[in-house]
């Protein structure tokens, strides 16, 4: 059980909570400053004061005055008016997140939202009742204002949820658990779609993905290295100490651990003097990719617990003032970083794939082809690979240098940092695909280089390949091994950690 305080959620939670089915919890004391903040503004309505979101419009309609009588139905008319989210439905996980960050971002005492409204969160988490969100139509500045306007509509009965693997309308999975729908009152609508839980919630998922992906590829481009007889000289710690990156450090001795008691590997003249830069600069590639993985981290963390409402209710609710936290900038730039480390990853990766299918570049049969000529072999594993890092090249373009204004101009610069977290996990996506491509080819090229002579963990990882995806006696439909090892790859059935030392590696 993860409790929630507003204050110290983390990824390595997140992964428990989304990946593992961890239960959820609410922090009393965290419910207390939810009441106070509560307090704060039920005394404002009653006063007669004017403050926006409480009894004004929204965004250009700030400066219109809304009756005392009305302030029920401003939240209602907000959720609705604000659904405007099309395109395909966010996975569950990222809806999921979408409840957990929200939540964890009212707990904060910040917002002024009833108790009730937080421990529904905390329900529909619990039960996993995840609203059906659209993925597209958020600007990423005054919140993720569509998206989260669809994850508000199920609190107040409306919408669609995912309920046991199937999309039902909130009526529906409401009655089947006994939930009444909510009537929101002053502030909260607005409390509920002002901040950017949709980009973190994407954002999550994409760490999470990346960082597991990044140690596949060390792997794998070990596998590579070793079916190619790679130079092991370059991955001497002296070379890489000399530079100090501690990441590109990391990455070769990860790689000199993996392969260190191999017989494949050569050194620098046995064969030939220096490798491809595909082969040679995997610690300075890697490496260099790695690094984004810690700035990502650490601005996730922080907008996880981030107070990104508008108005803020302040200083035990005697100042209520507006701001503009819920302005996504942060969050699209980490994005737009990630985007461009997962993408080189699988650039390099697809190098690599080409030494390993190009007769020219190798001494093994054309394309890795039992029979070349009668039989393509991998050749069109290779052309897969360039389409998606090409397609990534397109999807990496930053999308926080763009801005659109909107709300008549009142809300004139926007992050677009959902549309950045969204073209990232797409560009992941097609790293694993890409890694998984490089895995089948280094997989068929060890077995006519003599997988007796790989390393130990190599031979593991290739055995576990194997149980996968079959060595290729003929021409097949390979799409179905590359979807099947993308999902494998994704599954945590190996264990990705740098094995320990057997041997001191010699080189």
């Amino acid at each position: 059980m993860i409790q929630l305080n507003g204050s110290d959620l983390t990824l390595s939670n997140m992964k428990r909570i989304l990946y593992n089915g961890e239960k959820i919890t609410i922090d009393p004391v965290s419910m207390e400053k939810v009441k106070k903040s509560r307090g704060a503004v039920e005394q404002v309505v009653t006063s007669g004061k004017t403050v926006y979101g409480l009894n004004t419009g929204f965004g250009k309609f700030s400066d219109v005055r809304i009756r005392d009588d009305d302030v029920d139905d401003l939240q209602l008319h907000l959720i609705r008016s604000h659904a405007c989210g099309v395109g395909d439905p966010f996975s569950e996980k990222v809806s999921k997140a979408m409840v957990i960050l929200r939540l964890n971002a009212l707990l904060k005492g910040y917002s002024g939202v009833r108790p009730c409204v937080v421990e529904r969160l905390c329900d529909l988490a619990n039960d996993h009742i995840i609203p059906v969100v659209p993925s597209q139509g958020s600007l990423g500045a005054s919140g993720d204002l569509a998206p989260l306007a669809h994850l508000a509509l199920v609190l107040v009965g409306e919408g669609e949820v995912h309920d046991e693997g199937k999309i039902k309308k909130t009526s529906e999975v409401y009655h089947k658990y006994g939930y009444q729908p909510l009537t929101l009152k002053a502030k909260e609508g607005l409390a509920l779609i002002n901040g950017t839980q949709a980009m973190t919630a994407v954002g999550v998922i994409n760490f999470i993905e990346a960082e597991r992906l990044f140690h596949q590829n060390d792997w794998i481009a070990s596998m590579t290295l070793e079916a190619l007889e790679g130079i092991i000289d370059a991955f001497h710690p002296a070379i890489h100490e000399a530079r100090g990156y501690k990441e590109q450090m990391e990455v070769a001795e990860r790689v000199r651990l993996i392969t260190q008691d191999s017989k494949l590997l050569t050194h620098q003249g046995d064969k030939r003097v220096q490798d491809a830069y595909s082969l040679r600069c995997i610690p300075q590639v890697h490496g260099a990719s790695r690094q984004s993985l810690a700035y990502v981290k650490e601005k996730l963390e922080i907008e996880m617990n981030a107070a990104t409402d508008n108005p803020l209710i302040l200083e035990d609710g005697t100042l209520i003032v507006s701001g503009g936290n819920f302005h996504g900038q942060p969050i699209a730039l980490a994005m737009d970083f990630l985007k461009i480390a997962a993408a080189e990853m699988a650039s390099i990766s697809e190098r690599r794939i080409e030494r390993l299918v190009n007769p020219q570049l190798n001494n093994l049969p054309g394309f890795l082809s039992p029979n070349p000529g009668l039989q393509s072999g991998a050749m069109i594993l290779q052309y897969a690979a360039a389409s998606l890092v090409s397609e990534n090249k397109t999807l990496a373009h930053p999308a926080s240098v763009d801005s659109i204004p909107s709300s008549a101009s009142q809300e004139d610069h926007v992050s677009m940092g959902t549309i950045g977290a969204r073209h990232a996990y797409q560009i992941i996506l097609n790293a694993q695909n890409v890694a998984s491509i490089e895995l089948i080819c280094a997989m068929q090229a060890l077995e006519y280089r003599g997988v007796n002579s790989a390393s130990t963990s190599v031979q593991e990882l290739f055995e576990k390949g194997r149980e996968v995806v079959p060595n290729i006696t003929e021409d097949r439909v390979f799409a179905k091994d590359i979807e099947a090892l993308s999902k494998w790859l994704r599954s945590d059935q190996f264990d990705w950690s740098i094995p320990k030392s057997i041997v001191t590696p010699k080189i």
